[in-house]
């Protein structure tokens, strides 16, 4: 089961609109078992904001549990397929939630700012970064060396630190004209806009994008029926060539 909207009518938002907010007249986030998240964020932090997200009208919170994480971690790389984490019940899920909030807000306020500012509160996300401890070492690539950050992993928060890390260098590098709430009235969803054009609109072209499409073509469909109406006997004609 994957994200998606009862919406089908489409409504650009405002560039103050906050990245990853719940639509109008959705409820707080629930579970909903057998849901899973997608990955169109194309950034770790985004991706991670995008876990809360709109199904059939709601809003849905897809990292419920430890369990839940592990498998968001796993999907997006950040964990191997067999690993575990012996923790306290609910410290991975607590750490997420944590994380997730911070960047929210952050992103936000860096959304709204023209440029990296001395004055944003950044005192959340480095109080999480504090918590992380790494190594830098040389490691091979196919056609050379790379420098590879290898993080210890003893805390729930150490877990997290890569996406705390990639969320620190989107906000200093990142081109915040490019960070991007889906144009779905209704969609939360947020992303980085990668393409060469720099004009992506749908978190997803299968989802939001082609349902809007639909729409738009439908909407215009009857303007026209409503601006030329056929006579019956037209619309006999027509359907008899159908």
């Amino acid at each position: 089961m994957t994200p998606s909207v009862a919406s089908t009518s489409s409504a650009t938002p405002s560039s103050t609109d906050p990245i990853g907010s719940h639509a109008s007249g959705i409820t707080e986030p629930h579970d909903a078992p057998g849901a899973s998240p997608v990955l169109v964020g194309d950034h770790p932090a985004l991706d991670l904001i995008n876990t809360i997200a709109p199904i059939d009208g709601q809003m849905v919170d897809f990292l419920q549990s430890d369990d839940d994480v592990l498998r968001w971690l796993i999907q997006t790389g950040y964990a191997a397929p067999d690993e575990s984490f012996p923790f306290k019940p609910d410290a991975l899920r607590d750490a997420a939630h944590s994380l997730r909030d911070t960047l929210r807000t952050l992103i936000d306020a860096r959304k709204a700012a023209a440029a990296p500012s001395p004055s944003l509160d950044v005192r959340a996300l480095n109080a999480f970064l504090s918590r992380g401890h790494y190594q830098i070492q040389l490691t091979p690539k196919p056609d050379g060396l790379q420098i590879a950050h290898r993080y210890e992993r003893r805390s729930a928060e150490q877990v997290l630190m890569p996406i705390a890390a990639a969320a620190a260098d989107l906000i200093v590098n990142g081109n915040f004209d490019l960070v991007r709430k889906c144009e779905d009235r209704e969609c939360t969803l947020c992303f980085y806009d990668r393409t060469k054009s720099h004009r992506r609109r749908w978190c997803s072209m299968a989802t939001c994008g082609n349902r809007n499409k639909v729409a738009n073509f439908r909407r215009r469909q009857s303007e026209r029926r409503a601006d030329h109406p056929t006579s019956p006997d037209d619309r006999q004609e027509t359907e008899r060539k159908t």
